[in-house]
């Protein structure tokens, strides 16, 4: 794609050959002030992966396995918060029970931020607080533009409150489904052998009416695989369920996704189109087509066919599949 072709959002990339276009989409265009925060696990059994500090660090050895993860997985994450902006903790610190912020994070800051570990490494893992800490950010973070969250928590051990986190899932989508509180997911990601993934599945197996499912997990075998999970986890969960429909700029429809809107929208235009729309969940998102033998510098910017959003007629909408 040239420098001068204007790309709308939600679309990232736009290609022509002859009469197929290929679109790549930036973000699911349904999931309009997202935010999301990152809590990582902070108990002792992830001392290891974290590495030695300081004089030991410096001279070598063991390596920090955790901090290319973390790097990537806030690059990628930021992608799709609404400003780009992650909260970011450690977790089941200290007694097990405490938080350590590490801050509010960019995705390019997550490129070069270190992360030792926690200062306290905790005594046990408790993810209650992780919780509470979170739904007080999306509280506070309402009246700033967020209209949904995304909460990412990873662990390497046994979670020792299950119950306690299933009770306090169930309250909240009870907030959510009264509309008190806006949409939230939340997504565990468990890494290595000590995981309890029947306890997983107990907290994301569950259904809440008006809501559906409000978890989702996978397990990593390794550390090094945790931040593909998340990307997956992530995708999968803020992916359309109720597909989607592309118009061309005379509303003539092109193709119609019946199920999950694919990240790459592959179709063929009609010859004298000049643009293409893609419906949402009610709304159309325009975008101009580049001109495929437009291969120089000097040449005008693409013209958007409308530049205004249009609203459609409303639709039905499914919910999120577990």
């Amino acid at each position: 794609m040239h420098h001068h072709e204007v790309i709308s959002r939600p679309f990232s990339d736009v290609h022509v050959s002859g009469n197929r276009v290929v679109a790549t989409l930036l973000h699911d265009p349904t999931v309009e002030g997202l935010d999301v925060a990152l809590y990582m696990d902070g108990s002792a059994s992830m001392e290891p992966e974290y590495g030695p500090r300081g004089v030991l660090a410096r001279l070598g050895g063991a390596r920090n396995t955790v901090e290319p993860q973390m790097r990537w997985m806030l690059e990628y994450l930021a992608s799709k918060d609404r400003n780009g902006m992650l909260r970011v903790a450690y977790w089941a610190t200290g007694d097990g029970t405490q938080l350590e912020m590490v801050g509010n994070l960019t995705g390019p800051q997550a490129k070069e931020f270190k992360f030792p570990g926690p200062q306290f490494y905790g005594k046990d893992t408790v993810m209650l607080p992780a919780l509470r800490d979170f739904l007080g950010y999306v509280k506070a973070e309402v009246g700033n533009g967020l209209k949904r969250g995304l909460c990412v928590i990873i662990t390497d051990s046994q979670v020792r409150d299950a119950s306690d986190v299933q009770a306090y899932s169930t309250q909240v989508a009870k907030e959510i489904a009264a509309g008190r509180l806006p949409r939230m997911n939340f997504v565990l990601v468990g890494v290595g052998s000590k995981v309890d993934e029947a306890q997983m599945e107990a907290i994301c197996h569950a259904s809440y009416p008006g809501v559906g499912h409000l978890w989702c997990h996978r397990v990593a075998d390794r550390m090094e695989e945790m931040a593909d999970l998340v990307a997956v986890l992530v995708d999968e969960t803020m992916t359309v369920a109720a597909g989607g429909t592309i118009y061309d700029d005379k509303g003539n429809v092109l193709k119609v996704y019946e199920g999950r809107l694919p990240a790459v929208l592959e179709f063929d235009v009609p010859p004298g189109v000049e643009g293409f729309a893609l419906e949402v969940a009610g709304q159309r998102y325009p975008q101009a087509l580049p001109r495929e033998d437009d291969h120089g510098d000097d040449g005008e910017p693409a013209q958007v066919f409308s530049p205004q959003v249009q609203r459609a007629p409303a639709q039905g909408h499914r919910g999120h599949r577990h």
